[in-house]
């Protein structure tokens, strides 16, 4: 636990340097998760011995639960801290094959998931974001039936790259739309971990102090190789569908709150190579649904504020036009809406942007 503090803190601290360093552009924003990246897989390695992970090689694809937008702009600099934490597991189901083998419901199971990720703005219609996740998955191949409800460590699971593709940018009152394309390298793990490709639509619509946004992807599985001995191993590189969305209302300049939805559609088309396990089990959709709330400050109000009463003057802005700082809390609660689905997800994000 103590190591697991140190790293996150080792990464947070990282990404408020580039914050402030933020004129050094793409390579500062790059260099900073992948020097998380770095930190984490040499520590782990040290701490080990050697560097495995045991991941979960199934099951929907699921990204964070996040809802992106269509706000972009040359410069823009974004860190992110995005964490979920999942409660109410669903029970893993079983076969006995006869004579000691045991079959295993092997679709993913994931109780804790953090994300640290770097934004760059390119241009008004362009912007691109880099990012290193952990996981906290249920072990593959419990030794004993008293094993299969177990978890393994929190691990490095992957590094993300992400593109938003801005078509029609959202006014004040009116409609946005865009491309996001996200694709998602395993850097840790067995070789059956396959990577992810997120590929689909970003519909934005603003109304007075509500904002509905709504992520729709089609997301590929490919890649992964069993190992020599694994007979049994089969290549499932398919097809499935997820949908992220967000209704979100503006009490304020700084207070939010927002209904968010989540789900994945698992093997669409009837696409893909089904395993043992899944043809046995079946497929997993997962959907959430939750009310988040969103409070916002800017420290630098907060300081022009302060230095007004110390001097017993009105304090102006002078850099209205320069980029400004903020800093936004996320918090809330995801419920579960089918049995395949964590009855409970609890949702907390940091996001520094400017």
């Amino acid at each position: 636990m103590l190591w697991r503090g140190f790293r996150m803190q080792c990464c947070v601290a990282t990404g408020m340097n580039v914050a402030r360093d933020v004129g050094n552009g793409v390579s500062a924003s790059v260099g900073a998760v992948l020097a998380c990246a770095a930190l984490a897989v040499d520590f782990d390695a040290a701490r080990h011995g050697d560097f495995q992970v045991v991941g979960a090689l199934a099951g929907p694809a699921i990204n964070q639960f996040e809802v992106k937008d269509l706000q972009s702009a040359p410069g823009d600099f974004e860190f992110q801290s995005q964490n979920a934490f999942s409660s109410g597991q669903p029970r893993r189901r079983s076969i006995d094959n006869g004579g000691g083998d045991v079959l295993y419901d092997d679709n993913t199971v994931i109780r804790q998931r953090e994300a640290l990720e770097v934004q760059l703005g390119i241009t008004d219609w362009f912007r691109v974001r880099v990012g290193i996740e952990y996981e906290q998955e249920r072990l593959d191949d419990p030794a004993t039936l008293a094993d299969a409800g177990r978890f393994g460590d929190l691990q490095l699971d992957e590094v993300a790259f992400e593109g938003v593709v801005v078509f029609v940018k959202p006014k004040a009152e009116g409609v946005g739309l865009g491309l996001l394309v996200e694709y998602g390298l395993p850097v840790s793990g067995e070789a059956e971990s396959q990577s992810e490709l997120y590929i689909g639509p970003i519909i934005e619509a603003h109304s007075g102090a509500w904002t509905m946004i709504a992520n729709l992807a089609f997301i590929k599985l490919f890649g992964g190789d069993g190992a020599d001995s694994d007979l049994d191993f089969v290549r499932d590189e398919r097809w499935d569908f997820g949908y992220f969305l967000q209704g979100k209302y503006d009490f304020s300049r700084s207070v939010a709150l927002a209904l968010e939805g989540y789900g994945t559609f698992e093997r669409i088309g009837d696409t893909g190579r089904r395993s043992e396990a899944s043809m046995a089990f079946g497929d997993t959709n997962q959907h959430r649904a939750g009310l988040v709330g969103y409070y916002t400050f800017f420290p630098a109000e907060r300081t022009i504020a302060m230095l007004g009463r110390d001097r017993g003057t009105l304090a102006t802005d002078e850099s209205a036009d320069e980029k400004e700082l903020s800093v936004s809390i996320g918090a809330g609660v995801l419920l579960g809406l089918n049995e395949q689905t964590p009855d409970t997800t609890y949702k907390l994000s940091l996001e520094v942007e400017y």
